[in-house]
Order: structure tokens, then C-alpha cells, then sequence
């Protein structure tokens, strides 16, 4: 069976779902970087990738990806029970009602803050300035310290977080962009949590859970403490780089939030007849638009791990060593699951929230037990702030190019989205 790793790096996010049509339905075998692989997709498929005894993720990160997205000894590359006790750390930060709370509104905060900037400005990328402003909120609800006049460190410090992200999936200057970007990042936090572990004692520390208003770095209850004085399975505090690693997987994704929203400024554009509703304030709407973005556009193509041993797929053998991937993109349109799967309608999730297996932009599975994202309830309260204010913000989106290249991984509007004419009110409000 011929390789398949140059027709992905081509092809991107069309790459496994056209495999799929022409190949028929059920499981699709092929290979990937030199290892047989076989792609699955489906409800049933996701409660099978994310069982342990099924795929194994340890050793299924290639050192590309470790080296810019998630970084080398992160969770995602953790099983059993060092992965449960690693993933602890993340539920307890990131699936806190309060800190969840609080993170929003920081994020509302500097939307506003924002927007009077904007103003002052013939046009703007939205793209970048989201980036921005997220970083600067999340860093203030997490208690990592930006100067006293933050603009020029917050734009570096979003920068390194999206080229992160934007560097993973790619072999070219994105990919050594993305290297230098977490070096640099892995350095600064890791010397920040030093100074956090000499600053106080763990006792003054301990269980520390995050509060709706920021802390100061090593302040008790801050995510940094959360992080600094977290202990794994050994009984061991993370090593100072390896906390820095962990740390970056809340803040990154946190700042990845910025393709969500420039997808959601592309759908409004697309849609006008949607901003009336979603800017009335109805946050079961919000939800809902916020939902059908995260389905509807391109982020992740697909998880990958490796079977541990022999197992079987409804019948179909898989040999030990093989690599399992899920299909995400291909999921989030399978007109099995979805109607009319290429229109966007936030309506398919008005007064229901999506399966656990079902809608998986971000994975599936269990939060707790698997492998299946923390982040996706600061992903959706993130979205739920900054999509209705977007929604209200009087602007004008000039001509430019807003075509979405599914060869990109990870992809985004060719322009960033540029907006301009912004007002420093927004509409509808007194």
C-alpha cells in the first residue's frame, strides 16, 4: 500500500474524507509516515479510539508535533494512570465553573479595551488582534505577569502562541517558526515557575483552584501555582520545563480560540441574516452559533494513536503498532450524522447540546478519563463573549480575500479577516 504522508501534506483537510468516499464506507487503510494506518469515523469509532486498551498515545506523537504544539513530556503523551493524575491538573483548572467565569471576563474586558483602539485605526486583522486580546486576558486570569505596559509583550507573547499552533502541520518556515516560538515561551515560564516555587511554600499552595478574578503570579489559587505545585503520580513536583509545557497547553489552545472566532467573523459575513439574533444577547443562541462554527470549519483533521496489541474494529483486524487515526473534519460533515452537512445552521443546536462522540472539533471521549480536550468549556465560554460583540460592532469588512484554503493546516482566511471603520460604540448599545 503506497504512503499516503505527501497526498495529506498536499491535501490537508480533504485529504481523509476523499480517501473515504472513493475507498466506501467502514474503515480505511492506508499508510502514514511509514506505519500501516487505518482511519475510522463515527460515534462508535470515537468511544473506541479513546479506550486505552484500544489506542495508546505514549509513543504516537511524532517529535514535529511535541516540539511546537504540545511540547515534549505534555499530557498528550501520557497513558493510564500517570495520564489521569497529569490530566487532573487541567479538569481542576479548566472545568472550574468560577475560573471559567472569570476567564470570560477578562476576554469581555479587553474586547472593549479593544475596540477603542480599533477605532482609532483606518483597518485592522482581526485575526492578529484577537490573538491579542486573548493572550492578554488569559494571561491575567492565570497569573502570568505581562509588563505594567503590556502592548508590546502581549503582541510577542501571541505571536509565539499562535505560531505554535500554526507552525505544527508543516515541514516549511511555519514548522521552525513554531520551534523557536516554544523555546522561547518554555524558557520564560519555565523561570516563572521557579520564582513561583521560591516565592511561597507549597503549604501556603496546596489543592489550588482557580478564583473568577486573575491572581498575581504565585499567589494561592493562580493556574501558575496550579501548575507549579502540581504533583504527579511519583508523588513528584513536574520538573521546572516540563510545568512550563503544561502551563503553555492552557494558555495555547486558550489563544487558538483566535481561529474560532475569525471562522465565526467569516460565517457572519457570509450569513448577515444571523448577526440580528446573535447580537440580541441570547445566550442559548450564542451557544448554539458557537457550536455550529466549531462543526462547520476546519481545525483539527484528525487524532492519531497506536494500537497497543492486536485488536479488531467490528471484525476488521488491526496488527500491534498500527496507527489509528480519527477522522474529526471528515465527522463534522458526514451526512450520516448531519443534515445538509456544508450549510452553516447554528439551528442544529438550538435547545440540544451535541453527543459526547458526536460533534468533535476538539476530540471526543471522556474529559476526565480520556484523552478528550479540557479546554473545550473555555473554548465555548470564549466564543459565547466574543461572538455577540462581534455580532454588535459597527464596522465595514472590505474587499479582500476570504477564501479558507483546505491545503492549510491549520487553516484561516487568506486576509486574517480585516475589518475596518470600527466605532468605539457598538451597536444597539446606550
Amino acid at each position: 500500500m503506497l504512503d499516503n504522508t505527501l497526498p495529506l501534506l498536499s491535501q490537508g483537510y480533504a485529504w481523509l474524507p476523499d480517501l473515504t468516499r472513493r475507498r466506501g464506507p467502514g474503515a480505511v487503510r492506508t499508510r502514514l509516515l511509514g506505519k500501516p494506518a487505518i482511519a475510522l469515523r463515527g460515534p462508535a469509532a470515537v468511544g473506541f479510539f479513546y479506550d486505552e486498551d484500544h489506542v495508546r498515545r505514549r509513543t504516537a506523537l511524532p517529535e514535529p508535533i511535541l516540539a511546537t504544539l504540545f511540547g515534549k513530556g505534555a499530557v498528550h503523551t501520557l497513558d493510564g494512570a500517570e495520564h489521569r493524575r497529569r490530566k487532573d491538573l487541567f479538569v481542576t483548572v479548566l472545568k472550574d465553573t468560577a475560573g471559567v467565569t472569570g476567564l470570560a471576563r477578562h476576554v469581555a474586558d479587553e474586547w472593549e479595551r479593544s475596540c477603542k483602539e480599533w477605532a482609532d485605526r483606518p483597518q485592522v486583522t482581526l485575526f492578529d488582534e484577537v490573538s491579542v486580546l486573548i493572550t492578554r486576558a488569559v494571561c491575567a486570569w492565570a497569573g502570568v505577569p505581562l509588563p505594567e505596559h503590556p502592548d508590546d509583550e502581549s503582541r510577542r507573547t501571541a505571536r509565539d502562541l499562535v505560531a505554535m499552533v500554526d507552525g505544527f502541520a508543516t515541514a516549511g518556515p511555519r514548522h521552525w517558526k513554531a520551534r523557536a516560538a516554544r523555546r522561547r515561551q518554555e524558557a520564560r515560564l519555565a523561570r516563572l515557575i521557579e520564582d513561583v516555587r521560591s516565592a511561597g511554600g507549597e503549604s501556603s499552595m496546596s489543592k489550588p483552584k482557580p478564583k473568577p478574578k486573575s491572581k498575581g503570579a504565585g499567589e494561592p489559587h493562580s493556574v501558575v501555582a496550579a501548575v507549579a505545585f502540581h504533583r504527579d503520580a511519583d508523588g513528584e513536583l513536574l520538573a521546572p520545563r516540563t510545568a512550563a509545557v503544561e502551563l503553555l497547553n492552557i494558555l495555547r489552545p486558550t489563544v487558538a480560540v483566535t481561529w474560532f472566532t475569525v471562522f465565526g467573523a467569516h460565517a457572519l459575513h457570509r450569513h448577515p441574516a444571523l448577526r440580528k439574533r446573535l447580537a440580541a444577547g441570547d445566550e442559548g443562541y450564542a451557544r448554539a452559533f458557537a457550536h455550529e462554527v466549531r462543526r462547520f470549519y476546519p481545525f483539527a483533521p484528525f487524532v492519531a494513536g497506536l494500537a497497543p496489541d492486536d485488536i479488531e474494529w467490528h471484525g476488521e483486524p488491526i496488527a500491534e503498532g498500527t496507527m489509528v487515526l480519527l477522522d474529526l473534519y471528515g465527522q463534522n460533515h458526514d451526512p450520516e450524522l448531519w443534515d445538509a452537512p456544508y450549510t452553516f445552521d447554528p439551528e442544529r443546536f438550538t435547545g440540544r447540546e451535541p453527543g459526547r462522540d458526536e460533534l468533535v472539533p476538539q476530540g471526543g471521549g471522556e474529559v476526565s478519563q480520556g484523552h478528550r480536550c479540557p479546554g473545550e468549556d473555555v473554548t465555548l465560554a470564549v466564543l459565547s463573549t466574543l461572538l455577540p460583540r462581534l455580532a454588535r460592532l459597527d464596522h465595514d469588512v472590505p474587499e479582500q480575500d476570504l477564501r479558507i484554503p483546505l491545503n492549510r493546516v491549520p487553516t484561516k482566511p487568506r486576509s486574517g479577516f480585516v475589518i475596518s471603520g470600527v466605532t468605539k460604540r457598538e451597536k444597539g448599545t446606550q
